[in-house]
């Protein structure tokens, strides 16, 4: 038996450059970036760096605005570029394709028709068709002849990078026999060349073939054709995950090559597999001959008993083979908070899966948990698809997001999707069991995305609802104060925010909404009023026993002496503060018991007074008071014939009308005017 790697499998210069490019922008940690489209066409590689906060979009509007850009190896239109002006933009278009870029957008602009040859649903060949507005022909039908309305132009042909040399070279000489003026441009990467040139020679001279890379690979595609000729027995894999567990290699040649969109580490791992299976094939068929022991293969599922629990791993019985099994304790379960005698006892009889067998050491490994993730994949197989809620425990944070765990299963929540609003610091998540919906099942990968934010938004939407349909105006509720603005508070009253006006916080003046209250504290409220169709709420705080006017009617009345604050200065009189936000007003020919200029030739701002309420309007809020009231008049002796005509008439003890007053000396100033 033996393994034979091509030479020229993996990445190619262009993909490389753009994967190690990209990832020192994520070291970097300074911005945040997305691509426009999948990086490469190799799901690993999409799905790290989706762990790593980089997300691909289909469409530049799609791509968040505080988002740099990445343009990946394929290349875009010129028309994409152009709508990404202004916007940090890193573009990693392969070498070779911007130069077929560079050479349509010269020959179109000199009225040359061109062709492209390759398949037209490709990234690259969308792009390459852009600079030449979108009218280039593309074919990669080797009978392609040219339109006869095209056979006077001259004619510019360029090649996809990856599309093999025979079909190109066909096209071309097909397009030389009809046209007059053709150009050439053999744009075919050499590493493609070079490539499919080795996978054509290894598949020859192989007895099994493994062709490693993603499904979505034009270039692996075409390796896969291509060695599938020679080597009937050739198989197309993503990862070791999917080389088939029945495979026999025993005395067989393997070769194995990979398209330029492969890391090197799943080519690795692909060799290291089939050199295991090998290694376990030789290794076993020679423990047979020597023990006859029972038969045991890596991936079979056997029955153990547990014979001895250690700090970090599980001795088991296997019942008829030659060595004991070792469990490593994270080979029991995935929840980290766990121990070994969490899990199991001795004596316990367990189903574990065979990882592999050392035999130069005598060790057979194992695991549990590879038995619990199948049973438990089909479990979350039927939870994905009736949409059921998950309790999950979150145990892990990753790049992009958190591990949580459910049914003995793996799931990926983006930290987006963690919470209904963004979460600073993933870590503080950590061990907080949490409510989760599946979102994304990848049955090939075996992977999971689940969703805490669209059970959240549903709960969410399910309490609006039901407030909308009960809520009315002058119900009352308890409600957490959410946030402070300089006009109010909005007051979550159900999962429903609604706003306290700063004129309802307080029967007191105040400057800011934050002297009375502060974020976090519960309220008392009531629906001031409520409109459905806008969704807005206007609530009320003030008590009514809290009115300052209530209280004052409880305690004043006409007639009564009380001592007040001179507080406000007019040219009608005084304003005097008779309680807290309770105010008189000394009418001026209420002041002296004279008449006076104006109320500061008696009075001064802050100067208490005693004053007696000649009239009080509890309808309108307006007391009347008067200084004069109590001023004893002056007894002077006069003539018995003696008439005494007062020079200022004597003013009745009655209510003064602010508003007429000001009227009516609005009237005088105009008179006196005229």
């Amino acid at each position: 038996m033996s393994i034979k790697i091509a030479k020229t499998a993996g990445f190619c210069y262009g993909v490389k450059r753009a994967v190690d490019k990209t990832y020192e922008l994520i070291n970097r940690n300074e911005i945040k970036i997305s691509t426009l489209g999948h990086l490469i066409h190799n799901r690993e590689v999409v799905c790290d760096l989706e762990k790593h906060g980089v997300f691909s979009y289909d469409r530049v509007e799609d791509i968040p605005q505080d988002s740099a850009v990445i343009i990946r190896t394929h290349g875009v239109k010129k028309s994409v570029i152009e709508s990404l002006s202004g916007r940090e933009v890193f573009d990693f278009t392969c070498p070779f394709v911007a130069k077929i870029h560079k050479i349509v957008s010269e020959h179109h602009s000199k009225d040359y028709q061109i062709v492209i040859v390759g398949d037209e649903k490709h990234p690259e060949v969308i792009g390459i068709n852009g600079w030449c507005d979108d009218k280039a022909i593309i074919t990669y039908d080797e009978n392609f002849e040219m339109p006869q309305e095209f056979i006077d132009k001259p004619i510019c042909v360029v090649a996809q990078t990856t599309i093999n040399k025979n079909i190109f070279v066909q096209i071309v000489q097909n397009i030389k026999n009809t046209c007059k003026v053709v150009v050439v441009f053999d744009t075919i990467c050499s590493a493609t060349k070079d490539r499919q040139e080795e996978a054509y020679l290894l598949s020859q001279n192989s007895d099994i073939m493994f062709v490693v890379g993603g499904r979505e690979s034009s270039n692996t595609g075409k390796l896969f054709h291509i060695a599938k000729e020679n080597c009937p027995e050739t198989y197309f894999v993503e990862n070791f995950e999917d080389i088939p567990q029945d495979l026999h290699i025993k005395n067989k040649k393997i070769g194995i090559t990979a398209g330029a969109s492969t890391p090197a580490r799943t080519i690795e791992e692909v060799f290291t597999t089939m050199e295991e299976k090998i290694r376990n094939e030789e290794s076993f068929a020679e423990l047979f001959e020597k023990y006859g022991t029972k038969t045991l293969n890596n991936g079979d599922i056997v029955d153990a008993t547990v014979v001895e629990i250690r700090n970090n791993e599980v001795i088991v019985d296997l019942g008829g083979f030659k060595y004991n099994g070792q469990l490593a304790v994270d080979q029991l379960s995935d929840d980290p908070y766990l121990k070994a005698t969490d899990i199991v006892k001795v004596g316990d009889t367990i189903q574990v899966y065979v990882v592999g067998i050392n035999d130069a050491e005598g060790k057979v490994v194992l695991s549990r948990k590879k038995i619990v993730a199948m049973e438990s994949w089909n479990k979350m197989k039927e939870s994905y698809e009736n949409k059921e809620v998950l309790e999950a425990k979150i145990i892990k944070v990753v790049r992009g997001g958190v591990i949580a765990l459910a049914n003995d299963s793996q799931i990926f929540i983006p930290a987006r999707q963690a919470s209904l609003h963004f979460v600073q610091n993933l870590e503080t998540l950590l061990g907080t069991t949490v409510k989760v919906r599946l979102i994304e099942l990848d049955e090939r990968r075996k992977r999971v995305v689940g969703s805490v934010r669209v059970l959240l938004e549903e709960e969410k939407k399910a309490v609006e609802s039901k407030f909308w349909a009960d809520a009315e105006a002058g119900k009352e509720y308890t409600g957490t104060v959410k946030s402070i603005t300089s006009f109010g508070v909005f007051v979550d009253i159900g999962g429903v925010d609604g706003l306290v006006h700063i004129s309802e916080l307080s029967w007191n003046k105040i400057k800011h909404p934050s002297e009375i209250v502060k974020e976090g504290d519960v309220l008392k409220v009531y629906i001031k009023d409520i409109n459905q169709e806008t969704k807005k709420i206007s609530l009320g705080y003030k008590k009514a026993e809290d009115n300052p006017w209530v209280i004052a009617k409880a305690k004043l009345n006409i007639n009564d002496v009380v001592t007040c604050k001179i507080v406000r200065m007019m040219p009608f009189g005084a304003f005097a503060e008779i309680m807290p936000n309770v105010d008189g007003l000394i009418h001026i020919s209420q002041i002296a018991d004279k008449r006076i200029g104006k109320p500061e030739d008696v009075l001064t701002i802050g100067q208490e007074v005693e004053a007696k309420i000649i009239d009080i309007d509890w309808d309108t809020n307006k007391i009347s008071l008067s200084i004069r009231a109590l001023i004893a008049p002056a007894v002077e002796e006069t003539p018995a014939e003696e008439v005494i005509v007062d020079a200022e008439p004597q003013v009745e003890n009655a209510p003064v009308d602010i508003e007429k007053f000001i009227a009516e000396e609005a009237e005088k100033e105009e008179a006196d005017a005229e």
